[in-house]
């Protein structure tokens, strides 16, 4: 079975509002996959849902095989964007006390914090109390009690949210690994450069529905415009563009450069390669830039809410 999580039809309203409209999402064994959507999309019902804070109206929720029911709490680990530590409980009370709840032992408990309190270099904040850590510090916490349990799926909302670059950096990397030990993940965030560097799957929510999903490589494949970026170096450079210009479609960009180039993108027709391009070009000028636009996770996500 390649799929951890498939949810089925899921609907959800909320008295006359429709929070999700039939969000079918398989999300497979062992990946990152991203999920995506404007701000009210639907996706923090989605994420409830799985997490059996709400119940669908309609609809399945199916985790490793088996229908979504109360035990499967110990699979799940939650990272919600609102965070939930106590303030005024000390770090090492609070993390040992949620582990717990986790279906960990005392003594397992004790220990695994033991492990990720040294791994993360936190260990002097165990007698803190919450109030007392910054934001990002606070989040190490809420990291790690959502992880200890080392459940099958890990969810998280906005995870690098109050980390500084290094922090965030350190938390990515964690994530990965634990994606290579086996861990499956849900990865919900605004971020299109995390998306870009983590995600191996992407679904997208926009005003309750799926829009958008599959593998993020497959989706740029879908997105691309066969267009190029090209810096050439000419004494005649309006002799150049007239002869692309009577060739290809073309338009202005403006990309950072040492040289003093002739900046341009050039669409390719169907049946053209970029190797005809580069013939082409080659006879024309000296090409010093060249670099196919493919589309971000980012240009995808505006282009696909902007069409629906």
């Amino acid at each position: 079975m390649n799929n951890l999580l498939v949810t089925d039809s899921v609907s959800k309203n909320f008295g006359n509002f429709k929070a999700l409209n039939n969000v079918s999402i398989s999300v497979p064994r062992g990946s990152i996959f991203g999920l995506l959507g404007p701000n009210g999309a639907g996706k923090t019902t989605f994420i409830r849902i799985i997490n059996q804070i709400t119940m669908p109206d309609t609809g399945s929720v199916m985790l490793d095989g088996e229908a979504l029911k109360p035990e499967h709490v110990k699979d799940i680990g939650y990272l919600p964007e609102e965070r939930g530590l106590y303030k005024s409980m000390k770090v090492g009370e609070q993390a040992l006390y949620l582990a717990q709840l986790k279906g960990l032992s005392h003594s397992e408990a004790k220990k695994r914090l033991k492990y990720w309190f040294d791994r993360l270099e936190i260990g002097d904040w165990w007698n803190k109390k919450i109030q007392e850590l910054s934001k990002g510090m606070a989040q190490k916490i809420q990291f790690v009690v959502t992880v200890l349990h080392e459940p099958k799926l890990l969810i998280f909302d906005e995870p690098f949210s109050g980390f500084d670059p290094i922090n965030a950096n350190l938390i990515k990397d964690e994530i990965l690994r634990l994606r290579d030990k086996g861990a499956t993940v849900i990865f919900s965030t605004h971020r299109m450069e995390s998306v870009e560097e983590l995600c191996d799957n992407i679904a997208l929510i926009h005003k309750s529905n799926k829009i958008l999903d599959g593998k993020l490589i497959d989706i740029k494949r879908q997105y691309k415009t066969n267009t190029f970026e090209v810096g050439l170096v000419t004494n005649n450079e309006q002799a150049v563009i007239k002869s692309i210009n009577e060739k290809f479609e073309t338009s202005q960009t403006d990309f950072k450069s040492i040289n003093d180039d002739l900046k341009i993108n050039i669409k390719l027709k169907n049946g053209e390669s970029a190797n005809d391009l580069i013939s082409f070009l080659s006879n024309k000028a000296q090409i010093n830039h060249f670099v196919e636009l493919v589309p971000s996770a980012n240009d995808i996500f505006i282009q696909s809410v902007k069409n629906h």
